[in-house]
């Protein structure tokens, strides 16, 4: 399978080719894999330039990488000529080791967002649907619909409190489910399910669905993390990705968690799926740096709760996170106020179509979010008419269709 680094050669790739692509593309041998950061770009306005103003949406971390993270990647540089294959082998060993894992049982990617597609791919099909939380992580939405699978979206549980998986209406939605999937925390809401909730999936699921979770906002949360599930060889993919705390998205560095069998199956969409050696090199500084996630989850969960404070302050409802995003509702259509806030350069992330006055908000650099304090009252307390942008995504509509239609395909 084609990753997006594969698509075709030529005068390099554009936005509007590469989406192109994706339209276009009929096949699971030829999709591109959609991340966190495409579908972030889609809902932007006209793909505004990620070099000027304040880009709160698409769940970055303005931190980076790592100090130690940093000096391993410029003493791996000289190495860049050569694959060094082993390095994948290294880096999931020493993660296996801090979490007392199997070796056998973690396999390198670059980043989560492959292993995601790869679950979906494997595991469902016309006759085995995705189950998916709504709101929730759209990728696995487009995978599915690229496989031909159908796709049962099950409401958040208290969406006015809590806003958690409804895991028992999730385990119950499909009497032959191929994927029920759970991002924990979740993405948009940063909203975390509790462990009695995934003991619940795990042990009620039909047999032979797989329980996938997306742990990839974990470190920034106290809920406790579901490797165990894996260790007890049960039906369990959990995937971990450097992209949120460990501030690596642009690096693509993440791991699958799952028993051999499962990874063998997954992995069989992905053809050559190494990282590249920065990224391992990155990566494992980063593991070994036993006070990097305790930091930086204090330094981004200040940040969080002050503005989330701030907004409760001057009467703006949010949902309750424990992440590094949360939902926002300002009270009139989403797409309008996202508009608005582009025309003042500070870029906030997208609606989802059944919140319609609600829109995600990445917690950024403190300076950031100071901006972006300023520039929401100003907008809140004007009007917003005629702001609203026809070439915002739609995301009332599929995936495939929304992204496509996005660039004219």
């Amino acid at each position: 399978m084609r990753s997006p680094l594969d698509l075709p050669a030529g005068k390099g790739i554009s936005r509007r080719s590469f989406f192109r692509f994706a339209a276009g593309a009929s096949t699971l041998a030829t999709l591109p894999i959609l991340t966190e950061a495409h579908l972030a770009w889609a809902g932007q306005i006209e793909f505004a330039d990620s070099n000027k103003g304040i880009h709160i949406d698409a769940n970055e971390n303005p931190l980076g990488p790592s100090e130690a993270a940093r000096k391993a990647i410029m003493d791996i540089i000289p190495s860049g000529g050569r694959y060094k294959l082993d390095l994948s082998r290294d880096v999931a060993a020493t993660f296996a080791g801090i979490e007392g894992l199997n070796p056998e049982f973690v396999m390198a990617f670059p980043g989560s967002s492959a292993p995601l597609h790869f679950t979906v791919f494997a595991f469902t099909d016309a006759h085995r649907p995705l189950v998916i939380a709504d709101p929730g992580y759209e990728a696995p939405i487009w995978a599915a619909q690229a496989a031909g699978s159908p796709v049962i979206k099950v409401p958040l549980a208290d969406p006015r409190g809590a806003a958690t998986h409804d895991v028992k209406a999730m385990v119950a939605a499909s009497t032959n489910p191929g994927v029920i999937y759970i991002c924990n925390p979740n993405n948009p809401t940063g909203t975390t399910t509790n462990r009695a909730d995934i003991e619940f999936a795990v042990a009620n699921a039909p047999k032979g669905t797989i329980l996938l979770i997306d742990e990839a906002y974990i470190h920034l949360s106290d809920v406790t993390p579901s490797l165990d599930f894996v260790k007890q060889g049960k039906d369990v993919i959990v995937l971990r990705t450097f992209s949120k705390l460990y501030g690596m998205a642009g690096l693509r560095m993440g791991f699958a968690i799952a028993r051999p069998d499962l990874l063998k199956k997954m992995g069989s969409f992905g053809g050559f799926n190494a990282p590249p050696i920065t990224a391992l090199a990155a990566a494992k500084a980063s593991l070994l740096d036993k006070d990097l996630v305790p930091n930086r989850k204090k330094h981004i969960g200040e940040i969080r709760n002050e503005t989330l404070a701030w907004l409760t302050s001057v009467g703006y409802a949010t949902t309750p996170s424990e992440s590094n995003c949360f939902m926002l509702d300002v009270k009139r259509p989403g797409k309008e106020v996202i508009a608005a806030m582009a025309a003042k350069e500070v870029h906030i992330g997208r609606i989802w179509p059944v919140w319609p006055t609600q829109v995600r908000i990445t917690v950024g650099a403190k300076d950031e979010m100071l901006a972006f304090r300023k520039a929401f009252q100003e907008v809140m307390s004007g009007s917003t008419a005629g702001l609203a942008n026809p070439t915002l995504a739609r995301l009332d509509e599929p995936v495939f269709t929304q992204l496509s239609s996005r660039v004219g395909a």
